[in-house]
């Protein structure tokens, strides 16, 4: 800096207005300290600069679960596009669904000072971090809330979403309708699995445990369950799949079988269009954003009132006649 104000011929002060952009610098004094800078390829020093605003950084941390998933893709880049209209930096790391590297991640955001914390929740319990809520680091917990703690939320109406795909596989005729799916975390899982036994319910068919298959978290094990069910003395006339890796499995499974088996799939993906897959469809960019955008109001008033948001579903039906029995 002492450099730029040298080359410019300012006094440092000047200099450093100047460079951060402040209006009390006339526009041509401005323009000669800039020129300076790019002259001698001057980059500021986030950290000093960090350190003399209490040490709080000027970027945002987003711990997500699987980054090889497209829906977590979806969901990181939601977050991206509101951190960078706010002109500020994110940091982001990868738990891979795993609890210890959760755990891990989000204390490495929090000794980084982060401004806020997203946090896509793996491990059963986060009574950790309460504290440091309460010291005044906004945390959102996204696509699931936290375990053991309360905090701002954002969530899609997993249950409602489930239960109107499954009633429209039966107003479609179907009455033997199987769910197919499985998750490291309960929470997504288990709401959708309530969903799907709330259908059942409304329209009066009967709950058969064997048609429940919640072993298949991959997109392998729904391919193999898929088959198992299409291979059964009473196979199923309809399949629900719980997340995209299980209905690209599902799908996998009815074709290996060259079966006229209808499916339903719970988050869309990048080929349900090209392969004809009605899905319950809703925006993980959408609920990034959204996201992002609670947390930086918790940022500005962190004694506010908590907010859980739920976004809704809709249902995308793709060759609708797939749904019929």
């Amino acid at each position: 800096m002492t450099e730029v104000a040298r080359l410019a011929g300012v006094s440092l002060k000047t200099a450093s207005r100047a460079l951060t952009g402040s209006p009390n610098v006339r526009p041509d004094t401005s323009k000669k300290v800039l020129e300076a800078a790019r002259a001698l390829r001057f980059r500021p020093n986030a950290i000093a600069r960090e350190l003399r605003n209490r040490g709080v950084a000027s970027a945002v941390g987003f711990v997500i679960g699987d980054i090889t998933n497209p829906y977590y893709s979806s969901v990181a880049a939601g977050v991206s596009e509101a951190t960078i209209a706010r002109g500020m930096m994110l940091l982001m790391t990868a738990s891979d669904d795993q609890a210890i590297r959760e755990r891990l991640s989000v204390i490495g955001m929090l000794e980084r000072r982060v401004l806020a914390l997203l946090l896509v929740p793996i491990a059963e319990d986060h009574a950790y971090l309460d504290g440091e809520r309460q010291l005044g680091t906004p945390i959102v917990a996204v696509d699931r809330p936290l375990s053991g703690i309360v905090s701002d939320s954002v969530v899609i109406d997993n249950r409602v979403g489930a239960r109107d795909g499954v009633l429209a596989l039966i107003d479609a005729g179907h009455r033997r309708i199987a769910f197919v799916g499985g998750s490291s975390n309960p929470y997504t899982h288990g709401k959708r699995a309530a969903g799907y036994m709330e259908a059942l319910s409304l329209r009066g068919i009967p709950f058969e445990p064997a048609l429940l298959r919640t072993d298949a978290p991959s997109i392998a094990a729904a391919e193999k369950v898929t088959v198992q069910l299409l291979d059964s003395a009473v196979p199923p006339s309809a399949i629900f799949a719980v997340n995209n890796g299980a209905a690209t499995g599902v799908y996998q499974g009815i074709k290996s079988r060259g079966a006229a088996t209808s499916m339903l799939g719970f988050d869309d993906f990048e080929f349900a269009e090209v392969l004809g897959i009605s899905v319950i469809a809703h925006s993980p960019r959408e609920m990034g954003r959204v996201a992002a955008e609670l947390a930086f109001r918790r940022v500005e008033d962190i004694t506010g009132a908590l907010e859980q948001i739920v976004l809704p579903t809709h249902l995308m039906l793709r060759d609708s006649h797939r749904l019929h029995a």
